[in-house]
């Protein structure tokens, strides 16, 4: 895989708030545990936790509530965490969401501000029906799959929901892609609905209808000031079009909406526009949506519970027999050998 390329943020590749490490070091000391020396294990300065807007690489958290949950022999390290954490902890984003109108404004918002939030983890909203997915995905590489970091993201994300609508807030069910840990008590208790492990994705179901339910703590004029305060810090922190691109991708290829019309429609531009932009910095679409597809390929093959029928779903085709041809020539070897091979 060493030709595969990967257009990140600059030099450290995606980033999160340290805000993401506020209830880390009571989570760890209940567990019997030295937080600051595990951070410094991990190359994440304790002083961090005193500036939660300072960024810090993605990879490094993960890794950290990995070891921690590996160490503690603890696998609801990330739940933990979450439950720990005060709604609305994501500093001026937070007042934003806040007074936002309904939960919908919310969730757009979220949207709308990630990459002030954590570049690597992406939000996806999907009405079926009468019901609605909300997804959060890992949307870059880091050797390990981040299940602590995935399970305080969603725990945060249910607690946001639950902080706007209150007693109303009843999701349909919460799922993981990951296993189930042995003991649920802590999942039940933070999300009190039906528990999915082992699902395609990660994130909850929702009713509909939820979503535009009044916020009792809207606030237009509060709502103004916040989006002034966030537009400026944007304007320092956006991400270059090609990697909104990939991560946009990244998102919709699961569900079979990652045509250029789909991109564009998500990130508020028009296609053609996407595309002079994207040939302005030495590329197009269908590149990204290969190097995309390329590693998605590696990450859901090499999870065995994933039947490669399933894996050509996920990647955007309809055929199995075409991912195959696809597969075939990007890797050099059928599916299955590909897989078989690294079972070896």
């Amino acid at each position: 895989m060493a030709n595969r390329q990967r257009i990140q943020t600059p030099e450290n590749g995606p980033d999160a708030r340290a805000a993401a490490l506020t209830s880390y070091p009571q989570v760890a000391l209940r567990l019997g545990l030295n937080p600051h020396e595990l951070m410094r294990r991990f190359g994440l300065d304790p002083a961090t936790l005193m500036n939660r807007e300072q960024r810090i690489p993605f990879s490094s958290l993960c890794r950290l509530l990995e070891a921690t949950a590996a160490e503690s022999s603890t696998p609801s390290v990330g739940i933990q965490m979450a439950e720990a954490r005060t709604a609305f902890d994501f500093g001026v984003i937070g007042l934003l969401l806040a007074h936002k109108r309904t939960l919908r404004e919310v969730l757009l918002a979220m949207v709308h501000y990630r990459h002030l939030l954590n570049d690597a983890l992406g939000l996806y909203i999907e009405t079926v029906g009468t019901q609605v997915i909300v997804r959060e995905d890992n949307l870059c590489e880091i050797g390990v799959w981040p299940r602590q970091t995935m399970e305080l993201a969603v725990g945060v994300l249910s607690r946001t929901c639950a902080a706007v609508l209150g007693p109303n807030w009843r999701p349909v069910s919460v799922h993981f892609s990951h296993s189930a840990p042995p003991d649920l008590r802590v999942h039940g208790r933070i999300f009190g609905c039906p528990l999915v492990f082992d699902s395609e994705f990660n994130g909850f179901i929702c009713l509909a209808s939820d979503l535009d339910q009044p916020n009792p703590m809207a606030d237009p004029e509060l709502v103004r000031y916040a989006e002034g305060l966030a537009e400026s810090a944007s304007a320092a922190g956006r991400q270059t079009v090609v990697a909104e691109v990939r991560n946009a991708i990244y998102l919709l290829l699961p569900v079979e909406q990652a045509a250029i019309e789909h991109v564009a429609r998500h990130l508020y531009v028009s296609v053609r526009s996407l595309q002079r932009h994207l040939e302005e910095e030495g590329t197009t679409f269908s590149n990204l949506v290969d190097e995309v597809r390329q590693e998605l390929a590696v990450r859901y093959m090499s999870n065995e519970r994933y039947p490669i029928g399933r894996v050509a779903a996920l990647l955007g085709y309809t055929q199995q027999a075409s991912f195959t041809q696809w597969f075939s020539r990007r890797f050099g070897m059928a599916p299955r050998t590909w897989r078989a091979n690294r079972q070896r």
